[in-house]
């Protein structure tokens, strides 16, 4: 089954360039598709738009197709529906997401009751299991915390959490582990397989760490100006890229030998 079709698909800010450019992409159910790029060629434009959050700034032409809906032809009731509850997203940084205000718990009880009839110890319950899951010391005095309390790894596993709570269809990673030491991109990257292992969800995972997509993927794309200049099989991809563009980003990476692409795995 497709989880995602987008077709001919382009986002402008300004109506002349476009910051995502005619892509078209087909994902299927239980596939981990990683996009690579440089800063700047549409990558993290492109899930914005997936998900519809893109500004009132912005122009999207092309169409979007989630679950066999049209992303366009969806009301409000069911844009809220479809997010959190079958389609996630981590952000780049989650911190910049959350209220400053509010503790953590309480942002953890609101964003599950939103989806679904869960008491407050159930919810508490729940975001325990998944802060430790992980790897958050102490997750008992993160609850408790509010955002500017924690570190800027620590925010962002939480909004990791917080994403893979309900089990969603779909996952849109948005640079999920930027933010985390080796050792603890290692355990994220593996909690994601193990999301798509035991529940099929389907990621699509926005990387500038060649290293994480050729682990963990089963195809690549790799983006350039907005347009997606190559998606094919992981292997095929790393091993025997066709676009020049892609051979370039791949010559800029040092040593892209089997043993430095499965460090994440340690």
């Amino acid at each position: 089954m497709e989880i995602l079709t987008v077709e001919n698909y382009s986002i402008t800010y300004d109506g002349v360039k476009n910051a995502v450019d005619r892509v078209s992409l087909r994902v299927e159910e239980g596939e981990i598709v990683s996009i690579v790029g440089e800063s700047g060629s549409g990558k993290s434009t492109l899930l914005h738009g997936i998900l519809g959050l893109l500004p009132r700034s912005a122009a999207a032409k092309g169409a979007v197709r989630v679950l066999g809906r049209a992303l366009a032809e969806m009301k409000p009731a069911e844009l809220r529906k479809l997010r959190g509850e079958e389609v996630a997203m981590i952000f780049q940084d989650t911190g910049r997401y959350m209220n400053p205000t509010s503790r953590i718990g309480a942002q953890f009880r609101q964003y599950l009751r939103c989806h679904g009839d869960y008491s407050n110890p159930e919810c508490d319950a729940q975001a325990l299991d998944l802060l430790r899951r992980v790897h958050l010391a102490d997750a008992e005095r993160v609850l408790r915390s509010y955002p500017f309390e924690l570190s800027g790894g620590m925010r962002q596993r939480v909004g990791i959490a917080m994403a893979m709570a309900l089990k969603p269809r779909l996952l849109l990673a948005d640079e999920p582990t930027s933010a985390l030491d080796v050792t603890v991109q290692a355990q994220i990257v593996r909690q994601m397989i193990d999301l798509r292992e035991k529940y099929g969800t389907t990621i699509i995972l926005v990387t500038h760490n060649m290293g994480v997509a050729a682990y963990m993927s089963d195809r690549v794309g790799v983006m350039r100006g907005g347009a997606l200049v190559e998606l094919g099989p992981t292997e095929r991809v790393i091993h025997a890229p066709r676009d020049e563009y892609t051979r370039k980003l791949l010559g800029a990476v040092i040593e892209l030998d089997d043993e430095k692409m499965a460090v994440v795995a340690v």
